[in-house]
């Protein structure tokens, strides 16, 4: 982490949603992260971007336990993730909701049931009252009933986003990784579901990890951007900001002509 642009100190007295600290991460002899850190704080909106090879993915997977770091440490909500006892992983997994890039949708289950399945094997709720959550979950991401009957073949991509957020939804919660939400929509899906997922974030307290490519959401809905490049966090800042740091990728990307355009547009 440079000292040009400082992550922000937590806003209370309760610890950061995420906390990655001297994250080194690797795959043989090839060094993906080293000294990696970065803070999520509670109620921030922070989308990820780096170049090819930077290991956004790879963050990602490291801070949800899909990978296991060769060293460094990830806290969530105060746990790390290395020592949880089950108790704390399953408290951690619950307050946690995750929308993969293609959504992993369970192809043989219509939406109905991918959508209720965190419930039904986390809750002791009932099926009526999971059927009833359900159906409220779907409608919260803009989708119609008649959807819930619907495999996931008979979905267009942009349902297949919404359905795959309703089902990180199931389970309220309060921390939610989106890996690359937007793309394969069209501008007008990618404008909608970025408006989708700034009013759910308001409504519902959300605290949001998105890794994206889509310099439109990073400028419309995120309060933070964190920059991965030369194997850490160089920078963790509003777009605002990043546009004036002299780092060469961060330059090239957000006063690029696409970044231009991008900023013009949320202007």
């Amino acid at each position: 982490m440079t000292d040009l642009i400082p992550q922000d100190a937590p806003r209370t007295d309760e610890p950061p949603v995420i906390e990655v600290r001297g994250l080194l991460s690797q795959f043989g002899d090839r060094v993906i992260h080293q000294d990696l850190d970065l803070t999520v704080n509670k109620g921030e909106i922070v989308g990820v971007v780096g170049g090819s090879g930077t290991g956004k993915t790879v963050l990602l997977n490291s801070i949800i336990g899909l990978k296991e770091p060769e060293g460094g440490e990830v806290r969530l909500f105060g746990y790390e993730r290395s020592s949880m006892t089950k108790a704390e992983a399953a408290e951690v997994e619950q307050r946690t909701g995750i929308l993969f890039q293609r959504g992993a949708l369970f192809s043989a289950l219509n939406v109905m049931e991918n959508v209720s399945a965190p419930m039904l094997e986390h809750t002791q709720l009932s099926r009526d009252v999971i059927r009833e959550l359900t159906e409220m979950k779907v409608a919260m991401v803009g989708l119609k009933p008649e959807a819930l009957y619907l495999k996931p073949a008979e979905l267009s991509g942009g349902m297949i986003k919404r359905v795959a957020l309703a089902r990180a939804l199931a389970l309220d919660p309060e921390l939610l990784f989106l890996d690359e939400p937007t793309a394969g929509l069209d501008p007008i899906g990618a404008a909608a579901f970025d408006e989708l997922i700034l009013e759910l974030s308001r409504d519902l307290g959300l605290t949001v990890f998105m890794i994206t490519h889509d310099l439109d959401s990073l400028y419309t809905i995120c309060d933070q951007v964190a920059v991965l490049a030369d194997k850490h966090v160089v920078a963790k800042a509003p777009v605002e900001e990043l546009e004036k740091s002299d780092h060469p990728w961060i330059k090239e990307y957000f006063l690029g002509p696409r970044g231009r355009a991008a900023g013009r547009s949320a202007a």
